[in-house]
C-alpha cells in the first residue's frame, strides 16, 4: 500500500475540501475554547463571591463573639461590684462604730462600698475607659508604674 493513495493528489482542487474541513474544525475548537474560558470565568467569579461571602460571615461572627464576650465581662464586673458592696455593708455592720478604730473601719467600709458601686455601674468597659483617660493625663507616672509592676512580676516569677 503506498502513501500516495491515502493523500489527495497535488491538485489544488482536491485539497480544498480538506482545508475547509480543517478550518471548520479550527473554528469549532476556537468556539469551544471560548466557551470553556467563559465557563471558567463564571466559575471563578462564583467561587470569588462565595469566598467573599464566607469571609464576611466569618468577620460578622467574630464581631458578634467579641461583643458577647464584652457583654459577659461587663456583667461579671457588675456582679463583682454588687458582691463588693454587700461585703462593705457587712463590714460596716460588724465593725466598731465608735473610737478611732470605729472611724477607720467605717471609712474603709465606705470606700469599699463606693468602689463596689463604681464597678457595678461603670462595668469593665467604663473602668477601661477611665484608666485610658488617666494614662493619657499622666503618661510618665503610668509608664513608671508599668515598669515597676513588670519588674515586680518578673522578680516574683523567678522564685
Amino acid at each position: 500500500m503506498s502513501h500516495s493513495t491515502m493523500l489527495p493528489s497535488s491538485n489544488k482542487q482536491e485539497w480544498t475540501p480538506t482545508v475547509d474541513k480543517a478550518k471548520e474544525v479550527a473554528d469549532k475548537a476556537k468556539e469551544t475554547a471560548t466557551s470553556v474560558g467563559e465557563f471558567a470565568s463564571d466559575v471563578a467569579t462564583a467561587i470569588g463571591a462565595m469566598a467573599s461571602h464566607a469571609a464576611s460571615e466569618a468577620g460578622s461572627m467574630a464581631s458578634q463573639a467579641a461583643c458577647d464576650v464584652s457583654k459577659k465581662a461587663d456583667n461579671l464586673t457588675a456582679s463583682a461590684g454588687a458582691g463588693i458592696q454587700q461585703w462593705a455593708h457587712r463590714l460596716s455592720k460588724n465593725a466598731p462604730h465608735e473610737s478611732v478604730l470605729g472611724s477607720a473601719s467605717q471609712a474603709v467600709a465606705k470606700s469599699v462600698e463606693d468602689g463596689g458601686d463604681y464597678l457595678e455601674h461603670a462595668k469593665l468597659s467604663g473602668v477601661t475607659e477611665d484608666i485610658a483617660q488617666l494614662v493619657r493625663r499622666n503618661p510618665i507616672p503610668a509608664v513608671l508604674i508599668a515598669i515597676g509592676l513588670g519588674w515586680f512580676a518578673a522578680h516574683k516569677l523567678r522564685r
